[in-house]
């Protein structure tokens, strides 16, 4: 299966207007030396934090019958607080039990900045990575626990510099089974 962004509904150049429109309303002098051309450099890094790469999602015949838990831990990942726009950064630990086909290990990471790439909320993301990967990888189970600073609150508001926030999705047997949940969550280790 291949996976790639639609750029189709972008047009950088009126976003850069508004940009313009933006940072002059709130008093920003884009005269001065070194700002003329941040409405387009930040235009951009939002266009590039909000495009996914493109991939292919490789399976492979689970030729071996492993039924043993796959996790990958600690894979980065950032984001934009659909609220504020604002990133929020961190780890995800994504974990499966392998049915009749395996994925390549890259590709979990590559399913977590699928849906990191856009203005999110943290419980959506978690949910969306684990969904995704039930209906394509077909497994016996799914975990995906998600472990980010939010810099609306760290930055802003709260305050809160340094506070993480922790949200899971699981299913399958890491939903059902005691066991197999206990064992996804002392491997994830989450925050080790």
């Amino acid at each position: 299966m291949h996976v790639s962004p639609d750029a189709s509904a972008r047009d950088l150049h009126e976003a850069e207007q508004a940009a313009v429109c933006m940072l002059t309303a709130l008093g920003v002098d884009l005269t001065r030396a070194g700002m003329a051309e941040t409405p387009g450099r930040m235009v951009r890094a939002l266009d590039e934090m909000c495009t996914p790469r493109e991939f292919d999602l490789t399976t492979f015949p689970n030729e071996a019958g492993y039924e043993q838990m796959v996790i990958e831990r600690r894979i980065r990942f950032n984001s934009l607080c659909e609220h504020h726009l604002l990133p929020f950064t961190g780890y995800a630990y994504v974990a499966y039990l392998p049915g009749a086909r395996i994925l390549g290990l890259s590709k979990l990471a590559r399913v977590v900045e699928l849906f990191a790439c856009q203005p999110q909320v943290q419980e959506r993301l978690t949910q969306q990575i684990a969904d995704w990967l039930q209906e394509q990888l077909q497994p016996k189970g799914v975990g995906v626990v998600l472990d980010a600073e939010h810099l609306c609150m760290s930055l802003r508001g709260a305050r809160a510099e340094g506070s993480t926030t922790t949200t899971s999705a699981l299913h399958g047997l890491l939903l059902t089974d005691p066991r197999a949940r206990e064992e996804f969550f002392l491997l994830a280790k989450v925050g080790a």
